[in-house]
């Protein structure tokens, strides 16, 4: 598998990992409601994304470095994502159950920010790249 493969496959994990706190915020009452499985397979995807995350790291250790303009302007960007998120807390505060959910959407924000970087490295994302380079913030 090469490396893009292995970066795409990451992305994917992570983007279906986020279902599982999304799923445990919408539910009035998550423990009754969700199937047995859920919290244990939520913590098996979790484990298997954090490793995914920490091998584009060892991945793109030496690309992060020729691409950190380029990298730096996507990353800027996606940080608006927070505020986002912040508006999201304010309109829909009270029909998420936030104390099942939240710690799940920060640590996979967190993650995502802190990996970003050298996943677009691995992938080697030139043309998303590019595109932020030419239209600055």
């Amino acid at each position: 598998m090469n490396r893009r493969s292995i970066a795409i496959t990451v992305a994917i994990l992570f983007a279906l990992s986020w279902v599982f706190p999304l799923g445990a915020g919408v539910m009035r009452n998550p423990r009754n409601s969700l199937p047995p499985w859920w919290g244990t397979v939520d913590v098996t995807l979790a484990f298997v994304v954090a490793l995914g995350a920490f091998s584009m790291q060892v991945l793109g250790h030496g690309d992060v470095q020729k691409q950190a303009e380029r990298i730096y302007r996507i990353y800027r960007t996606s940080v608006h994502a927070l505020l986002i998120v912040g508006v999201v807390v304010m309109l829909a505060g009270g029909s998420i159950n936030w104390a099942e959910c939240a710690t799940g959407f920060l640590w996979r924000a967190w993650l995502f920010l802190y990996i970003l970087p050298w996943w677009l490295a691995v992938t080697h994302r030139q043309e998303i790249t590019e595109s932020i380079s030419r239209h600055p913030e």
